[in-house]
């Protein structure tokens, strides 16, 4: 059956073959100087508009430098040396890559000439409030890239657009937070790449593996069958941490959100025309939209009653219709 499934996955005319697959994703071999410099430069280039469509709340701007970002290569290098169990250094260049990557996204963000409110960025609350089917797509954008690096119909197309969408924005918000002294921010977008950035390589070692490269390899003398499955063991506890992780950050937040809702509407309950828009969390800041026709409550009131609910340390802001964003302070 597997058989089956594997020549309907990858038929052996389209098959790469383990030597190219090798030759494209090790950065460590060929002709070195010309692909870390195309590496580099796309990656910084990525980053600048990354970066520039974060800060300005631009989805088509982002999407942009998601098309160009090389991070898939040393991503699924990574993948295939894990079923080789020989280091390529794929995983220096994705640090060393993802903290030049921040670096430009702070820098962006220090540049700017007033005050950057990132409760109000899409872009970044759609980035640091990590989620369980976050990871499950990033699994699925792995086995996607994986098979389309190994068939040479769809080498060339998919790769790079579907690994790196999951890595350069969150690590330019990773960058835009620190540099606006929202660390809360940062630790919810970094908690995402490092769990999308796991969730890539298992799936894409799973593909290698399963797609019959491990023949290849032991007959060069690489990784034997006992050899790929602990390392296939050690992925597996590798990827559930984060998965645990953002199960336990989704259902706090799902909490937070529920109890700031329902000490809200308690909280307007005598407000006439007075109703809430929204209750959301970004970073484990808890912010609150409220619609009110005149003034509104005390807002003591609502901070005494959340604090009496939630555990120490919440931040909590106030957000009107008209754009009016009042931070509360936290909760005690």
């Amino acid at each position: 059956m597997l058989t089956a499934i594997r020549a309907r996955v990858l038929p052996e005319n389209q098959r790469r073959t383990f030597e190219e697959l090798t030759s494209d994703l090790d950065l460590n071999e060929g002709d070195l100087r010309a692909k870390r410099s195309a590496f580099w430069t796309m990656l910084f280039l990525a980053a600048c508009i990354a970066s520039a469509g974060v800060i300005a709340d631009s989805t088509a701007t982002v999407i942009g430098a998601m098309i160009i970002a090389p991070l898939s290569t040393p991503i699924m290098g990574t993948a295939l040396a894990l079923v080789k169990r020989e280091r390529t250094g794929g995983v220096k260049f994705v640090v060393l890559g993802g903290l030049m990557v921040m670096a430009v996204g702070a820098v962006f963000s220090l540049m700017l000439p007033s005050p950057y409110d990132l409760l109000t960025n899409s872009q970044v609350a759609a980035r640091t409030s990590p989620r369980l089917v976050d990871l499950v797509g990033a699994l699925a954008t792995g086995f996607a890239g994986a098979i389309a690096l190994a068939r040479r119909d769809v080498a060339a197309i998919l790769p790079g657009v579907a690994i790196s969408i999951s890595l350069v924005p969150p690590l330019c918000v990773v960058g835009i937070c620190l540099a606006e002294g929202s660390p809360s921010l940062a630790f919810g977008a970094l908690v995402l790449f490092l769990s999308n950035f796991l969730a890539l390589v298992f799936a894409g070692s799973l593909v290698f593996t399963t797609l019959g490269y491990t023949s290849a390899i032991r007959e060069q003398g690489g990784a034997s069958r006992r050899k790929v499955r602990a390392t296939f063991a050690v992925l597996v506890l590798l990827v559930l941490v984060p998965v645990v992780l953002n199960s336990l950050i989704s259902l706090a937040v799902a909490k937070l959100t529920q109890v700031g809702r329902d000490t809200t509407r308690t909280w307007l309950a005598t407000t006439r025309g007075a109703e809430i828009v929204d209750v959301t969390n970004q970073g484990f800041t808890l912010v609150i939209h409220v619609r009110a026709p005149d003034g509104l409550p005390l807002t003591t009131a609502l901070m005494s009653d959340l604090s009496a609910k939630l555990p120490t340390g919440i931040p909590v802001v106030l957000e009107r219709s008209v754009g009016e964003s009042i931070p509360l302070g936290s909760t005690t």
